[in-house]
């Protein structure tokens, strides 16, 4: 199926209050520091409004870009990236307490084996531990390999935990409308976020070392592209069934 009606048909998809995508405490996988405010930032404003603060696990430590900057080597990194983590979800009514940090290789997080089974292992643990319900993670058609071994985790966690899964589309609004995907025709629901969009905007933009500002010694530093933002920038929030 081509990318264009997928799409096409990402967006046609129906709209549902938040207690049918989110009934109860959501746990919610970033494979990097931003994809919770890019793809989840809405819903994660409404659930704290409505007294059901979701739980964030950032999967890995963001350090791999930039490679070649003299002034943010990777340690520094990490922290940098964990604090504008930190600080995008308290604009969206987030304590510091509700988000956490599994440190695994930025651009190299594990799709099987022992480490993927042991990350399995703690966020099932953050499952039990906080009552959770549902974990969000990236589509499966999200063209980046963090964001496919995310999805794995998710996969795994719902049969592990019994829990509902559903996901998120980040990097796959990129993708070109003439590509053929091995994807079905997506079933799942938009959230309204119009109340929320503000709280988002400045939730993404916290995250100021992936705008190519902050960093500026090494020409090979990621910047968020503005095609991606702006395929972000919408009153709606998409969550697609397995």
């Amino acid at each position: 199926m081509k990318a264009g009606t997928i799409h096409t048909a990402l967006r046609s998809l129906p709209v549902a209050p938040l207690s049918a995508v989110a009934p109860g405490t959501v746990l919610i996988l970033a494979p990097h520091a931003d994809d919770e405010s890019l793809g989840c930032g809405g819903l994660i404003a409404a659930c704290c409004a409505a007294g059901r603060p979701p739980v964030v696990v950032i999967v890995t430590d963001g350090a791999a870009s930039p490679p070649n900057s003299p002034t943010w080597p990777a340690d520094r990194l990490r922290q940098q990236r964990q604090a504008e983590a930190i600080r995008a979800v308290e604009c969206l009514g987030l304590s510091r307490q509700r988000i956490g940090f599994m440190g695994l290789p930025d651009a190299a997080a594990p799709h099987s084996g022992p480490v993927f089974g042991h990350a399995v292992s703690q966020l099932a643990r953050l499952v039990a531990t906080h009552g959770c319900t549902t974990v969000l993670a990236p589509w499966r058609a999200d063209p980046h390999c963090d964001h496919e071994a995310a999805w794995k985790m998710g996969v795994a966690l719902q049969e592990h935990c019994a829990i509902a899964l559903l996901a998120y589309p980040v990097w796959g609004w990129l993708i070109p409308a003439d590509r053929e995907l091995d994807h079905d025709m997506p079933v799942g629901m938009r959230l309204d976020i119009s109340p929320y969009r503000a709280h988002k905007a400045r939730a993404i933009a916290m995250h100021e070392s992936q705008y190519g500002h902050l960093i500026t010694d090494d020409p090979t530093a990621f910047s968020l592209p503005e095609d991606l933002l702006a395929a972000l920038s919408s009153d709606f929030e998409v969550f697609v069934r397995p």
